[in-house]
């Protein structure tokens, strides 16, 4: 829904623009064929706001940005079309008010991630932790239990983290601190493909994850695939299709939140092909 409606918003803010360049500072989904498209229409990415022309319409993309660099962007007198995905705007405005009310926040994710990145801004001025495992959330939690035992903490993971991996993490938090407040905020769409790819995986002798290479979601999903054991790949076109895959009886095929219904479509007529 939120990579839906950012496209959309995104599509419409160029067609009121008549052909002048909009912006989106980084991409504004990671799918390549989607990018591809919005940029026919006049849709151009930057990666530092300071290459943004002033007075410019610029696209907030689906993984949010911090409160501060929006700010800067108004500065400059640029038309700010809001698309983060309201998923993550939750994310961001929770974990403002739990900073300001004085909990340490952990932060459950990659800590390169955009979605983090903007909600590391809106938790600007308090304790706020980004913990990459299960093993690294034990060590950032026994080091807060040493200057702060008694300290008020909460976990807020990125929206496509896996369940078991943010449950792995609170559960290592909840060693130092058993009171941790644990905010649900994986995408309800983001675990029903993981759990239908768990059962899929039941029942086929390799997987094929259509994709961009660098969405998160899709990434998780060719882990849950690799972790079975079977051969699974990331494929965001036809070209992207082992040739090895010929000759199996049964492919499981899954997609990233991302991923158009064309470029599915292209890729299921591709394994028919083989």
């Amino acid at each position: 829904m939120g990579v839906r409606r950012a496209v959309e918003l995104a599509a419409a803010e160029a067609e009121r623009k008549h052909g002048a360049s909009v912006y989106t500072l980084g991409a504004l989904i990671h799918n390549p064929k989607v990018l591809s498209d919005l940029e026919k229409l006049g849709i151009e990415t930057i990666h530092q706001y300071t290459e943004i022309p002033e007075n410019s319409s610029v696209i907030i993309r689906a993984h949010g940005i911090s409160r501060q660099l929006e700010e800067e962007l108004r500065r400059k007198g640029c038309r700010i079309v809001d698309a983060t995905c309201p998923k993550v705007k939750t994310s961001q405005l929770k974990a403002q008010d739990l900073v300001r009310d004085g909990y340490r926040l952990f932060l459950a994710g990659e800590a390169e991630h955009a979605e983090i990145a903007g909600i590391l801004g809106y938790a600007a001025g308090g304790f706020c932790q980004v913990v990459e495992s299960a093993v690294n959330a034990q060590d950032c939690a026994a080091r807060l239990y040493e200057k702060e035992k008694d300290a008020k903490t909460a976990l807020i993971g990125q929206t496509t983290i896996s369940e078991e991996e943010y449950s792995e993490i609170g559960e290592a938090i909840k060693k130092y601190f058993p009171a941790l407040e644990i905010i649900r905020t994986i995408c309800g769409a983001t675990k029903d493909r993981q759990q239908a790819l768990r059962q899929l995986l039941e029942h086929v002798e390799a997987v094929v994850v259509a994709g961009g290479k660098k969405s998160a979601n899709t990434r998780r999903l060719l882990a849950i695939a690799q972790d079975s054991g079977k051969p699974a790949v990331i494929a965001e076109n036809t070209v992207d299709v082992p040739r090895g895959f010929k000759g199996l009886k049964t492919i499981g095929l899954c997609a990233g939140a991302s991923t158009p219904d064309s470029v599915i479509d292209e890729i299921e007529l591709e394994l028919y092909r083989l």
